[in-house]
């Protein structure tokens, strides 16, 4: 069996994405699979990434590119040893709304993803894409974490180099909107399943009945 590889990303916080992630992983275990649910903290806690927490650690508020690359390939390589049958992860792969803040262009994302797609073979790579309207989902972001997030979210965009235009709520609403367009071009480009998954009209247990539903027949 080839080991696969699914990354469940988000347009935006608020989306479900982490929820999704969580069901996708317990129904292959369920299944009798050996599934790695890679939960999004695990970027600064898995031996494979640990190059990522170095550089962080060393004072740079960015990573290299190459070195995700590198991590990613590391993470692949031991999973495969390991056994593994799937790889569930959340806003893992392809890292697009770090490279956009850290400053990098569309040309350097697409050399990126070229590289990511080779670092990840011979797995293959289901990204699930969950895609709101932005501010439908900051506003259950909020709702979620309450007010003080929204200020920290706002200047945590503002303090990075490729997002320094967000000022408040509308400009963060403007840039997920190019973010998401540019995220549907990168995918496009890739050798992967794509999966969007639009929860503006959809619950959290009839996102992942669709997720579900689709992933059987990739899968």
């Amino acid at each position: 069996m080839t080991m696969h590889l699914i990354s469940v990303i988000g347009s935006s916080p608020g989306v479900g994405k982490s929820t999704l992630c969580r069901a996708v992983a317990e129904w292959l275990t369920s299944a009798g699979a050996s599934v790695d649910h890679f939960e999004e903290a695990d970027i600064l806690k898995r031996p494979a990434f640990r190059p990522v927490a170095e550089e962080f650690a060393g004072g740079a508020a960015t990573v290299r590119p190459a070195t995700l690359v590198e991590c990613t390939r590391a993470y692949v390589t031991e999973s495969l040893a390991a056994g593994k049958d799937y790889l569930v992860t959340d806003a893992l792969l392809p890292f697009i709304p770090s490279l956009v803040a850290w400053g990098h262009d569309e040309g350097t994302l697409v050399h990126v993803m070229e590289e990511l797609s080779r670092a990840v073979e011979p797995a293959e790579v289901t990204v699930v894409y969950v895609h709101d309207d932005p501010e439908m989902a900051l506003g259950r972001a909020i709702e979620r974490e309450g007010n003080a997030w929204e200020d920290w979210y706002v200047q945590k965009l503002a303090g990075s180099p490729g997002t320094r235009a967000v000022h408040n709520l509308s400009s963060a609403a403007a840039h997920l909107r190019f973010e998401a367009d540019l995220t549907r071009r990168l995918l496009a480009q890739t050798p992967w399943h794509v999966l969007t998954v639009d929860v503006g009209t959809l619950n959290a247990q009839e996102a992942y009945a669709h997720t579900q539903r689709h992933l059987m027949d990739v899968l």
